[in-house]
């Protein structure tokens, strides 16, 4: 079955109340995000404002407490380099194993390639430019994980990810709401 379809389904079965937290469920799903949350919920028959209030509050909780973490992740790998080399700096010994080089030798071309084409963006966008843009292409979870791996602040990703959600969730609830309107 769908997973769009299951959400849907979902949103007119539970009572008024609980609608909304199933419309913040479905924008934690990559690929559903606020903006396809919002529509579940405008469809499921839910005030239009009320459903874009949860979608956004759901995408924006799950991009969150993945920043978080992957950003906790990449400072957790960062030290135990930087342990390792002054360990090996102050044993006398000369080599310093490179962590850096043997992790990129591992990685497939495929996964390097998209690696070097999210830092060719970033570069060329900034961080501004890949948030408000990448939901074109990427779910934000993606995108503001890959943010965190490329040591952008938790700060920083966190505010221009909440202007993207917040922005696109917005112009797709106002576009099905005009739709809904429209054909009613």
């Amino acid at each position: 079955m769908n997973l769009i379809e299951t959400f849907q389904n979902l949103v007119a079965q539970v009572p008024e109340l609980v609608q909304p937290l199933i419309v913040a469920l479905a924008a934690a799903v990559p690929f559903i995000e606020g903006e396809g949350a919002a529509a579940i919920g405008i469809a499921g028959g839910i005030n239009p404002v009320v459903a874009a209030i949860a979608a956004i509050a759901g995408n924006f909780l799950c991009v969150a407490i993945l920043v978080l973490a992957s950003s906790g992740a990449r400072q957790a790998i960062v030290t135990s380099r930087t342990r390792k080399r002054e360990l090996a700096l102050a044993g006398g010994s000369e080599t310093v194993i490179e962590d850096v080089a043997v992790v990129e030798s591992t990685d497939s071309d495929r996964k390097a390639a998209r690696k070097a084409k999210f830092q060719r963006a970033l570069l060329k966008y900034g961080v501004p430019g890949v948030s408000l843009l990448g939901p074109l292409l990427l779910p934000t979870q993606f995108t503001a994980t890959m943010l965190a791996a490329a040591g952008v602040t938790k700060a920083r990703i966190l505010f221009w990810q909440a202007l993207a959600i917040i922005g696109w969730t917005t112009i797709i609830t106002v576009l099905i709401s005009g739709l809904v309107h429209a054909v009613s």
